[in-house]
């Protein structure tokens, strides 16, 4: 018997720019060394767009592999969503600009903006949508481009930032025994901490682009203490626990942040999914590479329970529960 209409992942997909920039190549632009990279954020090396690529360049590769891996063509997509903070331009949004280049001419598209936290809040309105049975398959990405809005004299948070884009395809389906699907999205924003993360420049107020500025103590402490209530919520809206969890896909942000919040959750390191090593921070990006590099090298098996959970610049912070 048809009951309601649940959102189920069909797909992932990713794409990394080709170049690489290891810890050793920024020694030979800033003051800083690999082992201090390292010993702060257990980021090795990570990849950065060429000049001819952009936000949504990377993001058609990533949704191209997705779709392949599902079986499914443009005419199967009527809704995208892309969570950037690296748009290709002011206006149209990026989404619109994706859906071009994959010949994708039904549905909607349209950016979000909540940076780190952005893929997550995606994935939440998609969800939201598919269940109401106002779509029927949704590409969501997380897409950056973030080496365009660095400064790279800045030794503290030029070392920290890579580019890439990973996506998901979820479908509406009506809700099956297996249970799959995502399960449970909850959402937070709290503006009084807008000038922890922040890029200093915007439209209106700089008429300029700006450069990434961060008070890495405080997002840090706040990233590990005081982002848990949506995982909370998570679990209880579930019924659920840390107990019943295969993976744990945070934000790629810092492997001590990532540890830190895998360990205040109780959650065992063997179950969280750690690419920052080899991505760097990639912002709204980094929970789809992480989820999609996972799947493709078999440890995200069909029917294992995910949490993805992020915090970013507002500060925003969202969770996912999804049963793959």
């Amino acid at each position: 018997m048809l009951t309601q209409l649940r959102t189920i992942v069909r797909a992932s997909g990713s794409y990394l720019p080709e170049r690489v920039l290891t810890n050793f190549d920024l020694e030979k632009m800033v003051e800083t060394s690999n082992e201090w990279i390292v010993q702060r954020s257990g980021i090795h090396e990570r990849h950065i767009a060429a000049d001819d690529e952009t936000t949504s360049s990377l993001a058609v590769k990533a949704a191209e592999r997705a779709l392949a891996s599902a079986g499914l063509t443009a005419d199967d997509i009527d809704l995208i969503i892309c969570a950037t903070t690296t748009p290709d331009l002011v206006l149209p949004s990026t989404a619109a600009l994706i859906q071009y280049k994959l010949g994708v001419h039904q549905g909607a598209a349209f950016d979000v903006s909540a940076v780190c936290a952005g893929f997550v809040y995606g994935v939440s309105i998609a969800d939201k949508f598919l269940k109401a049975g106002a779509f029927k398959r949704a590409l969501v990405f997380g897409a950056e481009t973030l080496s365009r809005i660095i400064d790279w004299t800045d030794r503290t948070t030029c070392v920290l930032f890579g580019d890439g884009a990973g996506c998901l395809i979820l479908e509406a389906q009506y809700a099956a025994e297996d249970g799959r699907g995502v399960l449970s999205t909850h959402l937070r924003t709290d503006g009084r901490y807008h000038d922890k993360l922040y890029v200093n420049g915007g439209v209106s107020s700089t008429k300029s682009s700006g450069t990434v500025h961060m008070e890495g103590r405080d997002v840090f402490k706040f990233a590990v203490a005081g982002t848990a209530d949506v995982v909370y919520d998570a679990f209880a809206a579930t019924g659920l626990s840390v107990d019943n969890l295969d993976w744990f896909i945070p934000h790629q942000a810092n492997e001590r942040i990532i540890m830190g919040g895998a360990a205040k959750l109780g959650i065992p390191a063997d179950k969280v999914v750690m690419t920052v090593g080899q991505h760097g921070n990639t912002s709204a990006a980094s929970i789809p590479l992480a989820l999609d590099t996972a799947v493709r090298d078999g440890r995200i098996k069909k029917g294992d329970l995910i949490l993805i959970e992020a915090l970013g610049g507002g500060f925003c912070w969202a969770s996912g529960l999804i049963r793959w």
